[in-house]
């Protein structure tokens, strides 16, 4: 029979181990016994050939259910640390993400609010600064309409208009039978427009200017006071 090395078999059988101890020993017999069991542990160590044929398959078996142990073991450790790894890159990415979102939308939200105010104050100032507009006898529909577009920013003119076509239809001088309340955009009571100009029973762009300051003081913008309108029938 040929001796085959097979140093770590006999590493994970004790049994083997000492069953090869104890047939050295007794075949010894004197003093050198701990030194021959030595060589005896040794040699069973390293040689498969001095390991009792019953007990080969064994050794064998337990050498690589051994290694299979710990291959087992390290691959659990690599995939815990590959997973926890994943996770901490996951959530990194996550965190910045959201820190990325929040920042666009306050940015958004910012950017907004900035157009919302130059578009209330172009309004205020279109209608503070609009030019004098002839005064005439009599208005036409569409004559008032036109000073009102010379009024009114362009921006804000759709929603004055929805105002005025509900309240009035473009007559400035229409009155409210049963509340008195006057003109294009039915002031309640009527002579507030005379802050605006005391040619207010008379003249549309009048009513119109004050129309305008009113909604942008009130409501904040002709839109806005449209908003209301809209969801609550006045404004």
């Amino acid at each position: 029979m040929s001796r085959i090395s097979v140093r770590g078999f006999a590493v994970a059988s004790a049994t083997a181990v000492t069953a090869v101890g104890s047939v050295v020993g007794v075949a010894s017999g004197s003093v050198a016994q701990n030194n021959d069991d030595a060589e005896a542990t040794a040699a069973g160590t390293t040689l498969l050939a001095d390991i009792p044929m019953g007990e080969q398959a064994q050794v064998q078996t337990a050498s690589l259910t051994q290694q299979a142990d710990v291959q087992a073991i390290a691959a659990d450790a690599t995939a815990k640390k590959d997973a926890e790894e994943s996770a901490r890159k996951a959530a990194a990415e996550s965190a910045i993400a959201k820190k990325e979102a929040a920042e666009k939308e306050a940015k958004a939200k910012k950017e907004a609010e900035e157009r919302e105010k130059l578009e209330q104050a172009a309004s205020r100032s279109a209608s503070r600064d609009a030019s004098d507009i002839p005064v005439q006898s009599s208005y036409s529909v569409s004559e008032v309409q036109a000073i009102a577009r010379q009024i009114v920013p362009s921006g804000q003119f759709q929603c004055f208009s929805n105002i005025v076509d509900h309240e009035s239809t473009w007559n400035y001088q229409a009155v409210n039978p049963s509340s008195g309340a006057y003109g294009l955009v039915q002031a309640l009571p009527a002579g507030k427009m005379s802050s605006a100009g005391a040619d207010w029973r008379t003249n549309p762009a009048t009513q119109i200017k004050w129309g305008v300051n009113y909604m942008n003081e009130r409501y904040g913008s002709p839109c806005d006071a449209w908003a209301y309108w809209q969801a609550n029938g006045s404004y």
